[in-house]
């Protein structure tokens, strides 16, 4: 999915005019020479554009409140070449408002052995000047990322281009909204929570709309535009008919298109990027949305099941960060179904009954037309499809009253041991970390939804980072893990985010 903005991080470089003007003219030559090597890397997904040296409070203030103002600044990544009294950043970062990366570097990589004196010395004095900096954070009690590292290692670059795409997360999280064409499924409680609270910390806006509303945008699509779109589906996936009647099939097939035209139109016009369904609230609808659902996620929207408000927001702020990920292997809301125990092939079927993002998919995608017991609707059609396989993510977000937790669990999907012919629905299979039985039960400690916004191309890290930013809980479940680890973990937790 394209965002259609170009997003910019500038980076901000601290001083002092202690050491006289030599010595500001080369922190400054310095520092543009790193942005250019960043920008030339082709490692950092976006622009790293360089700011004069920081060297006042006015100034730093000035600096921190324009990067606020610039809708293109995503983000501000600092640096204390010399020594930075911390004392001159306090108002500028009381006031600062956006994701901000301390970079812990510095110019030269080896000591200078022959040469160094005391005015190197004076000049290159990273360590002495983070450490100022990095203190007056803490004393603050303000986010930011730390990474260490020099800066010409590809290591270090990957870790500045992960923090870009969970600072994307953090900006773009404030501009989502999400349509509640259904509420919540009668008598469940994990897919509840309170709306409020998620627009104060995620500035997540969830708006109710009854169904009706948007079933005269289904109906209104031409004839000629279902007809067109069927076409494309034709051509794009396999129609796998098994016995039925191929023009009645295309019948149902071309219900989902006017579903996924009408939806769209109505999700672009009153600007919605997510939205949540609910079998139990069809109106007019002829069939529950399936094929439509897996479509609109496809092109970058978020989506819950049975009015899940809290995963389809959170499906869309990482359906945002995996935007401009080179080569990406997808993005998906998911569900728990059934367990695999057999001993050494141990893992979770995970599908839905229709509403799978076909990002995900390996290999072939077919369309299929199988009946739906619930909804009380005529057979939908759908896409159905098998997984990547590889290593992933399973973030559940849930309330827990008094606050929020982000769950985050790394797996790694398989392929089946064997087909499902019988299974009309898309598919992954995976085995948690540490193990089925130790994930499994960690997750139902912390609370976990049966609801999951999954991705193979973000890491628990930057999904931590995305947590810490918006100040809510987080429990990572990996290959660290134990139970007595977490619950203790969780009860710390309990006391700092009372």
């Amino acid at each position: 999915m394209n965002t259609g903005k170009k997003y910019q991080f500038w980076f901000c470089t601290g001083s002092q005019d202690l050491y006289g003007d030599e010595c500001l003219a080369n922190v400054a030559a310095h520092s543009k020479e790193m942005v250019a090597f960043l920008n030339a890397s082709g490692i950092l997904p976006h622009e790293v554009v360089w700011k004069p040296t920081l060297i006042t409070n006015e100034l730093i203030r000035q600096t921190f409140n324009e990067a606020n103002n610039d809708p293109n600044c995503a983000g501000v990544i600092t640096w204390m070449h010399t020594f930075s009294p911390a004392k001159s950043w306090i108002l500028g970062l009381q006031e600062f408002r956006k994701p901000l990366l301390h970079f812990h570097t510095q110019y030269n990589q080896e000591i200078p052995y022959d040469s160094i004196d005391m005015d190197f010395m004076n000049e290159n004095q990273a360590a002495h000047g983070d450490r100022e900096y990095g203190h007056i954070f803490s004393r603050l009690h303000k986010d930011r990322k730390v990474v260490m590292g020099y800066w010409k290692d590809e290591k270090v670059l990957r870790r500045i281009a992960d923090w870009m795409i969970t600072a994307i997360g953090v900006i773009e999280s404030s501009h989502v909204r999400v349509c509640r064409v259904a509420d919540n499924m009668r008598n469940v409680a994990v897919t509840e929570g309170d709306k409020v609270e998620a627009q104060i910390k995620f500035g997540w806006e969830v708006d109710a709309w009854p169904i009706n509303s948007v079933i005269p945008y289904v109906e209104a699509v031409s004839k000629g535009d279902v007809d067109a779109l069927v076409e494309e589906y034709y051509s794009k996936y396999k129609i796998l008919l098994e016995g039925r009647d191929e023009k009645e099939f295309r019948e149902h097939v071309a219900v989902q298109a006017a579903q996924e035209i009408g939806f769209e139109k109505f999700l672009s016009e009153h600007d919605y990027h997510a939205v949540v369904t609910h079998f139990g609230d069809l109106g007019a609808l002829q069939q529950l949305p399936g094929l439509a659902m897996q479509r609109l996620m496809e092109k970058g929207y978020g989506f819950g099941a049975e009015g899940d408000w809290k995963t389809a927001a959170l499906l869309r702020v990482m359906k945002l960060m995996t935007a401009g990920i080179k080569n990406a292997k997808g993005t998906s809301f998911m569900e728990d179904y059934t367990y695999n125990l057999v001993p050494g092939k141990e893992g979770i079927l995970q599908a839905h009954m229709l509403e799978v993002c076909p990002t995900i998919a390996d290999g072939d995608i077919s369309i299929k037309c199988q009946p739906l017991s619930m909804g009380d609707r005529e057979d939908p059609a759908r896409l159905v499809f098998t997984s990547k396989e590889g290593h992933g993510i399973a973030c559940s977000l849930i309330d827990l009253g008094n606050r929020f937790r982000l769950i985050i669990n790394e797996v790694n999907c398989h392929k089946t041991e064997k087909p499902m012919p019988k299974l009309p629905v898309a598919t992954n299979f995976w085995t948690p970390e540490p193990s089925l039985e130790v994930g499994a039960e960690a997750w139902i400690y912390a609370g976990g939804a049966h609801h999951t916004a999954f991705s193979y191309d973000l890491t628990a890290e930057q999904m931590v980072d995305w947590a810490d930013a918006m100040g809510i809980e987080s429990v990572v479940i990996n290959n660290d893990t134990t139970i007595r680890g977490l619950i203790q973990e969780m009860r710390w937790n309990s006391v700092y985010y009372r």
